[in-house]
């Protein structure tokens, strides 16, 4: 335990993803944790204490946690300014630390990168409702601290990022990547996430601070389909990785792959320097830990998977 204080924190979300990351990294250190959710997926440590309940209706959220004293508070899931308003009035006063999950998605895209914290940020984001939480929890003059990882991968994630190429690449079927494959992005283990979050607790040099979270390297979206094959075992040489133009297509609403096209990437020296804190996963032994621990506990590989995009692309 070393010298941390125990805290009573209160997880909103918890049993997806980052939270069950984090509530597993807190409930080791010794903290009260109690989730916040709706219910509807077990609750990932045994024992850790849960609240149901709806947090888009604020009266209900006021009901159910008005008489519960908390030290610190983890938004996980919080989309837009009104996500986290009721929780910060309900709480600005007794809270020694509130935590929340942005989104290096709110930087406005730039010739030069990576993006630092002080970047420029998009007003057109469809993650502006990030930023404003993140103006507003300033602006509340309350203890905060705000993370934004760049494409976070990992056991339970709930996008199809990694998921998009193991599809792929099990069934031996070809890539379809957007441009010429060299877009530089970056990816993130949720565990080295969730790492830097709780490592933000208590620390006197986070507070009123936006951290950058991610991996060390970043990695084209070529590089990604080779990453993906090594880490399952298959010969990175022998993918059929095919380029194309998403401006010759009509794909609608659908999407056809899982990153943006262009470069996305951020500088995490701030978090290190500030919060003691290093990513733990190379990219193979993270998308090794997520194909064993995840994506085959699933059976995903006998799934029957929607290819139509790709066929669109590969005709």
């Amino acid at each position: 335990m070393g010298e941390t204080t125990v805290m009573r924190i209160l997880i909103m979300g918890g049993t997806r993803f980052i939270g069950v990351a984090l509530t597993k990294i807190l409930a080791e250190q010794g903290h009260e944790v109690t989730l916040f959710n709706r219910g509807n997926k077990p609750s990932p440590v045994q024992g850790v204490r849960e609240i149901h309940g709806d947090r888009k209706d604020p009266a209900q959220l006021k009901e159910k946690l008005a008489s519960e004293p908390f030290d610190a508070i983890f938004d996980n899931n919080g989309r837009e300014l009104n996500d986290t308003q009721p929780l910060v009035e309900l709480f600005k006063d007794q809270l020694q630390h509130f935590v929340y999950v942005s989104s290096a998605g709110v930087y406005l895209k730039s010739d030069q990168m990576p993006h630092y914290e002080a970047d420029a940020i998009d007003p057109k984001s469809r993650h502006k409702g990030k930023h404003d939480t993140e103006k507003y929890l300033s602006e509340m003059g309350m203890p905060w601290t705000a993370v934004r990882p760049v494409y976070i991968y990992g056991a339970g994630n709930y996008n199809d990022l990694e998921t998009w190429f193991f599809d792929r690449i099990v069934r031996d079927r070809a890539l379809p990547i957007p441009g010429n494959g060299e877009h530089l992005t970056q990816l993130g283990h949720v565990h080295d996430l969730a790492q830097a979050m709780a490592s933000i607790l208590g620390n006197k040099n986070a507070l009123g601070q936006v951290y950058n979270i991610s991996g060390e390297c970043y990695i084209t979206f070529d590089g990604i389909a080779r990453a993906c094959a090594k880490a399952i075992g298959k010969s990175p040489d022998n993918l059929k990785l095919v380029h194309y133009n998403p401006k010759d297509y009509d794909f609608g609403k659908r999407k056809a792959f899982p990153l943006r096209m262009q470069h996305f990437f951020v500088d995490i020296s701030k978090a290190k320097m500030d919060l003691g804190w290093q990513p733990q996963y190379d990219l193979i032994s993270g998308l090794k830990e997520s194909f064993e621990n995840d994506y085959l506990v699933k059976n995903r590989q006998e799934a029957d998977i929607d290819f139509s995009i790709d066929n669109e692309i590969l005709s």
